[in-house]
C-alpha cells in the first residue's frame, strides 16, 4: 500500500518564549523537504490564520495543508514526521511514546513560561550552536 504524501504543516508558536524558539530553530534547520512553515503568534499575520491566538499561546496549534487544526503533542508528532530529525521521527512513530508525551505536554504547557525562564535560554543557545543562524 502506497503511503500518502505529507501535507504541509504550519506551526503557530510563541516568538517570545526561548524554549519555543529553540524547538522552532531545530525544526527550521531540519525542514529540508520544505513541509513546515512557522508563524509567530505575536505577528499580525497570525490573526488571519483561522487560529485562536490566545488559545494557541496556552497550547501549541498547527494547521495542516487541508486547513485541519491540530493541537498539543500531536503538533510535535506531525512536525517531526516532516522534519529530518531521525531520532524524533522514530520516537513519535510509537503510539505509546506519543501517548506518554501527550500527558507530559499538557502538564508542561501549564507551566511553560516558568520552565522556559529556567532552561529556555540555555536550550536556545545550544540550538544556535548546533544549527548556527544563517546570515
Amino acid at each position: 500500500m502506497k503511503e500518502q504524501p505529507l501535507l504541509t504543516l504550519t506551526i503557530f508558536y510563541d516568538g517570545k518564549c526561548p524554549l519555543c524558539l529553540a524547538e522552532i530553530h531545530v525544526l527550521k534547520n531540519n525542514n529540508h523537504r520544505q513541509l513546515l512553515t512557522f508563524v509567530d503568534l505575536h505577528d499580525a499575520y497570525a490573526v488571519n490564520q483561522q487560529v485562536n491566538c490566545a488559545l494557541a499561546m496556552e497550547i501549541i496549534h498547527a494547521k495542516l495543508g487541508d486547513d485541519t487544526i491540530i493541537t498539543g503533542a500531536s503538533v510535535f508528532a506531525e512536525a517531526y514526521k516532516r522534519a529530518d530529525v531521525k531520532v524524533m521521527k522514530w520516537l513519535f512513530s510509537f503510539a505509546l511514546f506519543e501517548t506518554i508525551y501527550s500527558v507530559f505536554y499538557m502538564k508542561f504547557a501549564r507551566y511553560r513560561h516558568h520552565i522556559s525562564k529556567w532552561i529556555g535560554p540555555s536550550l536556545l543557545r545550544l540550538a544556535n550552536r548546533r544549527y548556527p543562524p544563517k546570515i
